[in-house]
């Protein structure tokens, strides 16, 4: 896979499709697989660019914390790197935190924006459901198992039941794509450092010049999707997109249907 020099890191990413560019940024401890299940279908309609986060996959992985703030200047070095000079940009969860920090601090790179399953930080943002924050600081559970109970609270009710394949795919995955357990603090640390009302993004977002779709699965447990309303409140040129049936990792379990909404709100 090409890799190129950007921000002083080595950055493992893929281009593919043709059309406007698309620049996708993954959730935390996952590298640009996270977007296999919609890539297909965005890269008829766009140049899709994927890519590994510093600390995951092929890209360098740097002592921490990090910031949504370095991992914004990752990309938009990325995108120096490589002759992009601005694209549409759509970030989930953790990614979501970095699209928000690149469309404040680089406003010109940003045609639109996409922000999927995330939040503002701060205070006021609803947090995590207990049932899914009882998953996932699970420590002393046996590791797949752990890794189970995790795609289960991250997608709709009833999904995992109903695709195990799919399931089995992303178990396996994971088994031949281990974590680092040192670059998945250094990660964890985007969310945690915008937890202050000082540090949140909420109070800035009226400054974001890019029409942006707020993108949330019906069913989200990690992100609730109450989320979407606020950050719709914050930012002014904005629209949301509720997908029914679907979870925290619509990408896997209501992919087509998120295609099409990114379709539609790109056209």
């Amino acid at each position: 896979m090409p890799k190129i020099t950007a921000n002083a890191i080595q950055i493992e990413y893929d281009l593919s499709g043709r059309g406007p560019f698309l620049a996708l940024i993954a959730g935390l401890g996952y590298d640009r697989w996270m977007w296999h299940k919609m890539l297909p279908g965005l890269a008829g309609h766009f140049r899709v660019l994927t890519f590994d986060n510093r600390g995951v996959g092929g890209t360098d992985k740097p002592p921490g914390p990090y910031s949504a703030q370095m991992l914004a200047a990752d990309a938009v070095a990325l995108m120096d790197a490589l002759g992009v000079e601005h694209a549409h940009i759509m970030g989930h969860s953790m990614g979501g935190f970095v699209a928000q920090a690149l469309a404040l601090d680089y406003p010109d790179r940003v045609d639109k924006l996409i922000l999927a399953a995330t939040n503002f930080g701060g205070p006021r943002h609803i947090p995590i459901t207990p049932e899914a924050m009882a998953v996932l600081a699970d420590t002393t559970s046996p590791p797949l198992e752990r890794l189970w109970r995790g795609v289960e609270i991250s997608c709709r009710p009833g999904f995992a039941d109903e695709h195990p394949e799919i399931v089995e795919e992303w178990l396996r995955y994971r088994a031949e794509h281990p974590i680092d357990p040192a670059a998945y603090q250094a990660q964890m640390a985007v969310g945690l450092s915008l937890l202050s009302e000082e540090a949140c993004f909420e109070h800035r977002l009226k400054n974001v010049q890019a029409e942006t779709l707020i993108l949330f699965g019906e069913e989200d447990r990690v992100t609730p999707p109450g989320n979407a309303a606020l950050l719709a409140q914050a930012i002014p040129n904005s629209r949301v997109v509720i997908l029914p049936n679907a979870g925290h990792f619509f990408p896997f379990d209501a992919a087509d249907e998120a295609v099409n909404a990114v379709i539609e709100f790109l056209s």
